[in-house]
């Protein structure tokens, strides 16, 4: 049924480490910036523009970039994306603003948006200078949830408009999934946390870490103790395969081990199988493989119960997996975790089709994988203990009903990012939403 498990830290040359989890896309020089910038039509009703999430004015910065205005260039970015320094490097513009640029309807080469954004953004940070300032204080105090994407533009937002903000944020680090979700070679050197230190410096808002809804304070203390509240905690659970032998040992959740791996001070200290197998097709699922391949995994399989057309990764992410020596296997559902000793052996796979009615069904042909290391990442859930007021709250599905204001049922109550069931599980979509939300609850707050 299998051999004893091959788990082990150190299995490259110590150099190699530094190496794999370099940044993946190296930024643009100011040489290389102008040549980009200058490829730029300067669209009057650009698509690129209609096709970012935050609305970003993409011409005009890319225009200021051709001057050598780079600090107008980040002005036009951040006046829309407070967070554009990590979207730029995790947004997938190969499907977002990249894919509308019309010159890929005459060389199938878009102006490099992303590269261009990050140029900008980041110079501006490297100046520590704020762009921003607040006006006239409100005497009103939010209080926002999440230290994530939606919950820092929300008060980044609301603090430039002259409110006061308190952050209650569970983990011990701010960021959200930019710290702890996202793959470490997409934000290395801790820009996670010197995107979160440079959101403060506009002033007026507090983060008070370790504070978790539900365990630490309620919603109902929230409305009792604030003039406004925001949402934005995210999905704090993980769906589960309901098989037997899931609670074997090397069966693990993507998100806690790239979690782990995002905050390890050594890279070779961390374990990782001989043969890898990873479950499902989002983004996730591709973090994890591509990762664990990184740390040495000799045999790394994804394994999604439909086509390639159907992953939610994008095409681009995918094809960067299989570069990276992923092999990923379509049509195909877990049935079985087996082990030996408490330790899982091997998983039995069922290959699958669309049924008439184009539904998924299984074939009843079956294969099996061996395997050292499990991994789950086949999407997150709301904990309903940690929501401290989903009863309270309308739902929409498993998440919270809002409206375009990303207001929720409850007055004084606004929501925004994964935690909301109209946002797309991006972090350019999350920052959109707390945007909004602020800007409603600086009408609610002023009447």
């Amino acid at each position: 049924m299998g051999n004893q498990p091959d788990i082990r830290a150190g299995r490259l040359p110590e150099s190699a480490y530094a190496e794999n989890f370099s940044d993946v896309h190296p930024p643009l020089d100011r040489k290389a910036a102008l040549i980009e910038s200058s490829r730029c039509y300067f669209c009057y009703d650009a698509p690129c523009v209609e096709a970012c999430p935050t609305g970003i004015d993409i011409p005009s910065f890319i225009r200021k970039i051709s001057t050598d205005n780079v600090r107008g260039a980040a002005q036009d970015i951040l006046d829309e994306n407070i967070l554009g320094g990590a979207c730029a490097r995790v947004c997938p513009t190969e499907v977002l603003c990249q894919q509308a640029c019309v010159r890929n309807a005459q060389e199938a080469k878009p102006v490099q948006i992303g590269l261009l954004q990050r140029y900008a953004t980041d110079a501006v940070m490297d100046a520590g200078v704020h762009p921003f300032s607040r006006a006239e204080k409100s005497g009103k105090t939010v209080a926002v949830i999440g230290a994530g994407p939606a919950g820092l533009a929300c008060a980044h937002r609301l603090a430039v408009l002259g409110h006061d903000v308190v952050i209650l944020e569970a983990k011990p680090k701010s960021g959200g999934l930019n710290e702890y979700g996202i793959a470490a070679y997409k934000l290395p050197d801790a820009f996670a946390q010197k995107e979160v230190d440079f959101v403060l410096q506009i002033g007026g808002i507090e983060i008070r870490n370790d504070q978790a809804l539900g365990r630490d304070f309620t919603l109902t203390d929230l409305r009792r103790d604030y003039d406004a509240v925001f949402l934005g905690m995210g999905l704090g659970g993980v769906r589960q395969l309901g098989l037997e032998g899931e609670d074997l040992e090397g069966v693990y959740n993507a998100v806690d081990y790239i979690a782990e791996l995002r905050q390890s001070a050594d890279l070779k200290a961390l374990p990782v199988g001989r043969k890898v197998v990873v479950i499902g097709g989002g983004n996730t699922a591709i973090d994890i493989a591509v990762q664990t391949k990184r740390l040495g995994a000799e045999d790394v399989t994804l394994v999604y119960r439909r086509g390639a057309e159907a992953m939610s990764a994008t095409h681009h992410e995918q094809e960067f997996a299989q570069v990276n020596g992923v092999k990923i296997k379509h049509w195909a559902q877990p049935r079985e975790i087996r082990g030996m000793n408490g330790h899982i052996t091997d998983v039995i796979f069922e290959y699958t089709q669309l049924d008439e009615g184009g539904r998924l069904a299984g074939t009843g042909d079956v294969f099996s994988l061996p395997v050292d290391m499990l991994f789950k990442a086949i999407g997150q859930t709301m904990l309903p203990q940690a929501n401290g007021g989903s009863e309270l709250l309308e739902m929409d599905g498993a998440k919270i009903a809002v409206n375009v204001e990303r207001q929720t049922s409850l007055s004084g109550v606004w929501a925004g990012g994964d935690c909301v069931a109209i946002s797309a599980d991006l972090t350019v979509a999350a920052v959109q939403d707390g945007k909004l939300a602020a800007e409603a609850i600086n009408s609610f707050l002023r009447g």
